[in-house]
């Protein structure tokens, strides 16, 4: 059967799906709306479109044309929203370069992006200088020099400043039309294991996702929402995964933003107070250092909401912070994903929920936003039913999937095995349609025949009074096969032993809540749990530290 394919006339406008388009309505709309830096610079969105002008200008100077790769090594910072859009509006490819990884790895992914031009800050000149002679396609280095850090001894031969660079360049530039398919972003993923592999989304995937998580975001009765009177801070490094995205979404609205630099608890806090920033996103060690700051507790946080991702929220945490009257709750996605597949937001009347309820629906892995085909599959990729107990993979399809990972067919095929993103991670579907994952696929524990959720034991053991951080490893065990240990971090002061959270534990197990299996076989008092390069407990090291 033929596609009836609309016939059209010589004169209509295609309109591809390009970043540049989501510029249009707050260059108009809000032109005078501030864009703050660490809370000492400060400029409109009218010198923002002068900016991003600027800058492609000056990379155009520096050899950079359509498909070229400009890789950037700064913290959080306006020059890093100014890259998110003048890079691939040249039709060149972004890559954020993860400045938490290894020297080893940061030379690898910088290579194997393929990257010509590199943005160094200098806090990263040890990095770089370390590194260079590795190097094997940039050509050109642009020195990012911030005021009030010091520059170390380097041999780096800089094309130019970045700020000189913008100060010699014209404020207009004719940013051209092309394919919306055009891969606009590249970066990298953390795993545990292997070499870091290569993410890349395209023009039309970037805006489609700002588009539908702006629309989901906006969609609540209250609470849970962004929105044009919001004042915006990412929490989340702008290498990672586009900041989540949010950083387009809050540009398109046109809202205040506010961008932190280097990610340190007082000055986090501080910014919160004195720029009275209402929306954030972070992982839940970020969320925990905040409310433990001495800047954080002298801090009025009533007006904040904040999206915890890239792992569970356990709710003793998210009543710490509820307390404090933050807005929180969960998104859910992945590197793989641009990220956002599901938000964790309160349905209409839930006001007449109790709190314990609320608390919970809080903490699960959310419902999918819109265009997204989210399942939870058996071994043969059927559907499971959502019942709420059934549990198998999650695989998922949306319009801004990465297509596979960069030059690596092997583990892309792997990814998208049966036509579906597979993402690992382990969960179940309640009839509502609300997702709540138990574990990642790696991290599930195996006792007595019996499958263990780490995230449910870590979630319970939270709540006891006294405990800061845990995390749940599953330990060899010669009789049961596995056996959860609990890693767990307390708060100054607190005095807990060994038994009190067994005994914790073993009272959801008594009450039929959770198998007796979940209870820990070894409690484990430590000073800090490791993490990855983006704040992830770093469960893999656990298991080989504790072993």
């Amino acid at each position: 059967m033929q596609d009836a394919v609309q016939d059209s006339t010589s004169s209509p406008y295609a309109y591809p799906l390009l970043i540049k388009q989501l510029l249009h309505t707050s260059f108009v709309q809000a032109p005078d709306q501030e864009i703050v830096y660490r809370g000492e610079l400060r400029m409109t969105y009218t010198t923002l479109r002068e900016r991003i002008a600027r800058l492609a200008n000056g990379l155009n100077r520096l050899g950079v044309r359509h498909g070229s790769t400009v890789a950037v090594m700064d913290w959080d910072s306006h020059r890093y929203l100014e890259s998110y859009f003048a890079v691939p509006m040249m039709g060149a490819v972004l890559q954020t370069v993860n400045v938490r990884l290894s020297d080893a790895e940061i030379a690898y992914t910088i290579n194997h992006a393929g990257a010509e031009v590199l943005f160094v800050h200098t806090d990263f000149l040890p990095v770089v200088e370390a590194i260079k002679d590795q190097l094997e396609t940039v050509r050109t280095f642009v020195w990012i020099d911030e005021p009030g850090s010091e520059a170390c001894a380097h041999t780096i031969a800089f094309a130019t400043e970045y700020e000189a660079m913008l100060s010699a360049s014209a404020t207009s530039y004719d940013f051209p039309d092309f394919d919306e398919n055009t891969r606009a972003t590249t970066f990298y993923t953390t795993g545990t294991t292997g070499l870091p592999k290569g993410v890349y989304f395209s023009h039309r995937q970037l805006v489609l996702h700002t588009i539908t998580l702006m629309a989901a975001l906006a969609s609540p009765v209250s609470g849970q929402r962004f929105h044009r009177g919001d004042v915006y801070m990412p929490l989340t490094p702008m290498f990672h995964v586009h900041a989540w995205g949010m950083p387009y979404i809050a540009t398109v609205l046109g809202v205040k933003q506010v961008y932190p630099g280097r990610y340190l608890p007082d000055r986090l806090a501080r910014l919160v107070r004195e720029e009275g920033v209402t929306f954030s996103h972070c992982v839940g060690t970020i969320l925990h250092m905040l409310l433990a700051c001495e800047e954080g507790k002298a801090t009025d946080m009533s007006k904040w909401k904040i999206i915890i991702g890239g792992g569970a929220l356990p709710q003793g945490l998210a009543q710490a912070a509820l307390d404090r009257g933050i807005d929180v709750f969960v998104g859910y996605g992945m590197s793989e994903t641009c990220p956002v597949l599901s938000l964790a937001q309160l349905p209409p009347g839930a006001e007449k929920l109790d709190a314990d309820e609320q608390l919970r629906l809080r903490c699960k892995t959310g419902l999918p936003v819109p265009l997204v085909d989210l399942r939870v599959v058996d071994d043969n990729m059927d559907p499971l039913a959502r019942d709420g107990k059934a549990t198998g993979e999650i695989v998922a399809r949306a319009p801004w999937l990465t297509q596979g990972y960069l030059n690596n067919p092997e583990a892309s095929r792997q990814l998208w095995a049966g036509g579906y993103l597979h993402t690992q991670d382990i969960a179940n579907i309640d009839p509502t349609g609300n997702v709540q994952i138990t574990d990642r696929l790696k991290d599930v524990i195996k006792s007595g025949g019996e499958w263990i959720s780490s995230l449910e034991i870590e979630s319970l053991i939270s709540q006891y009074e006294g405990v800061s951080e845990v995390a749940v490893i599953g330990i060899k065990d010669e009789k049961w096969g596995e056996r959860p240990v609990a890693l767990v971090v307390l708060k100054e002061g607190a005095a807990v032993t060994e038994d009190d959270i067994k005994q914790h534990v073993l009272s959801f197990s008594t009450s039929g809540k959770i198998s007796k299996y979940a209870v820990p076989q070894i409690v484990k008092f430590v000073d800090a749990l490791g993490k990855t390069s983006v704040g992830k407990i770093n469960k893999k090291w656990l298991r080989e530290q504790f072993a």
